[in-house]
């Protein structure tokens, strides 16, 4: 069993892997299969997603997480927030917030996201 503890802390250890782009961390908290719609509708997978903050392509400066419903579901949880992102990508500023939906599932391994979407609000 998922609590909702463990997944507010996972999402804040996500939030300063963002921020620091600590490929490491997010290497360990998204899942070998993971899918993810981002806000441009493309659909990545965790090495497009781990590249995108190897090549320096995405540096977040600020995230302001709002969380709107966080559901428990045996091993699973969905986690839907609204984010107020300002950084830079492909050498363009951005600032804008977004909604997103993350799916945690609990592994052997430890606790991983499989999947989500974001979309500009």
């Amino acid at each position: 069993m998922i609590t909702k503890d463990e997944i507010l802390n996972l999402e804040n250890i996500l939030y300063g892997a963002i921020k620091n782009n600590d490929t490491e961390i997010l290497d360990n908290l998204l899942h070998t299969d993971l899918l993810f719609v981002v806000p441009s509708g493309q659909t990545i997978t965790k090495e497009i997603d781990l590249q995108t903050y190897r090549e320096g392509n995405l540096k977040v400066e600020e995230i302001i997480p709002k969380v709107e419903e966080l559901n428990i579901i045996a091993d699973l949880a969905v986690i839907v927030l609204q984010m107020d992102l300002k950084g830079d990508y492909n050498n363009k500023p951005f600032e804008a917030k977004y909604r997103y939906i993350r799916f945690w599932k609990k592994f052997p391994d430890g606790i991983k996201v499989v999947g989500g979407s974001g979309m500009a609000i």
